[in-house]
């Protein structure tokens, strides 16, 4: 029994590294695909590039591992009923739950890996990758000043600096003209600014200090003085016109701060009653896809047994068809939650009940030997499909 857990355990591993590998790479490709104009425009190096990528990848991960368990799971024992191992496993005597042990230990595994995704993984990593991307367009727009010229580069924006320290942004003897009203003109003149981006407020600003304002009007000339002001940059510009990075999205939030959000809204409100619903469908979430591992992992189990000899392309085209099922109940779950149709908990729970009962139904066939021939089944569905098709009769 050591041997044979340690070689399906085994097998596992190898199958869902090729897995979780092959699809996170190319989902992060196709992201990157989307933020091309952002990435392209910053001219990021390669270690950037990977910075990204590592960034990026908690979310795919909570999101691929519960799959790429239930495919390890099933391919493995799918390959050995067609080797017929399992045949001969089980003319020696050995039951379906003999098999449970190193199945199980690695879906416990999953539940681990996916849970610190969801629970840590994704904030820091958005985090992160918001933070790097805003440093890297303060870079930018730092490059584009080029000191003792009147800079144009940035929309609604004239900005003059007699220097101007590439490293760390810092531009001295600063004079700034704003049109970002168009019934206001605005002068700024200040000794020293800098470039500061906040990541969290998602905007980016010319810290000025110690200036005067002038603003235009049609009869009079203001004149203000400050210790410090701020002049908002447009992000969609510096960013190479990408969007969605403004506002800190609930998706991007950590339980903690989920929590605390939940705390200061008041559910019987009309705006508040959408965003507390909003919130507990994404805190459910965080919970329901690690355990989603373990039952995914499990519901293989007698899917491979119930179908073993199915040639491995189909078996591949079954087992992710009862994942798009199961993604399906999924988001249908999101959206009974969010419309209030049903408690976030019980919507975000339904996908895993409905396939554990499905996975102790399918564990009882296959102990009372109750296996499905896959070819067998082909046929019959192909009999009657034909027998649905209109007989034309030819009259001579």
């Amino acid at each position: 029994m050591r041997i044979l857990q340690r070689q399906i355990f085994k097998e596992l591993v190898t199958i869902f590294g090729v897995c979780l590998g092959a699809v996170l790479v190319v989902l992060l490709i196709g992201r990157l695909l989307q933020m091309r104009e952002l990435v392209m425009g910053q001219d990021i190096s390669v270690l950037d590039l990977g910075r990204l990528f590592v960034y990026l990848s908690p979310f795919f991960m909570s999101l691929l591992i519960p799959v790429s368990c239930m495919l390890a799971i099933f391919l493995t024992f799918l390959r050995m009923g067609t080797d017929r191992e399992l045949i001969a496993l089980r003319a020696g005597g050995l039951g379906v739950y003999r098999f449970l042990p190193g199945p199980l230990l690695f879906s416990l595994m999953g539940v681990f890996c996916c849970g610190v995704m969801t629970l840590y993984g994704i904030s820091w990593g958005m985090d992160h990758f918001r933070q790097t991307v805003y440093d890297l367009a303060r870079t930018k727009a730092t490059l584009k000043l080029r000191p003792g010229v009147f800079n144009t580069d940035f929309s609604k924006l004239v900005i003059f600096a007699l220097r101007v320290d590439p490293r760390t942004g810092d531009m001295e003897k600063v004079f700034v003209e704003d049109a970002t009203d168009p019934h206001l003109r605005t002068t700024i003149v200040a000794p020293r600014g800098r470039i500061v981006a906040d990541s969290d407020a998602g905007e980016m600003f010319f810290v000025l200090t110690g200036g005067t304002i002038y603003r235009y009007t049609e009869d009079e000339i203001d004149e203000i003085g400050f210790d410090s002001y701020r002049v908002r940059m447009d992000m969609n510009s510096l960013l190479g016109g990408s969007k969605g990075l403004g506002d800190k999205r609930i998706k991007s939030l950590s339980p903690e701060e989920i929590r605390a959000r939940l705390a200061a809204l008041h559910p019987g409100s009309g705006k508040d009653a959408q965003k507390w619903r909003d919130l507990k469908a994404e805190l459910y979430k965080r919970y329901a896809l690690p355990v989603a591992c373990l039952v995914l992992g499990l519901f293989a189990i007698p899917l491979a047994f119930l179908f073993q000899g199915m040639n491995r392309q189909y078996g591949l085209v079954l087992v992710l068809g009862f994942f798009m099922l199961y993604y399906s109940l999924f988001s249908l779950g999101m959206v009974l939650a969010e419309t209030g149709t049903l408690a976030p908990g019980m919507a975000m729970w339904m996908p895993n009940v409905i396939f554990a009962l499905l996975t102790v139904g399918g564990f009882v066939l296959v102990a009372r030997e109750k296996n499905l021939d896959a070819m067998s089944f082909w046929g019959w569905c192909r009999t009657c499909l034909q027998t649905r098709k209109p007989h034309i009769v030819h009259e001579q």
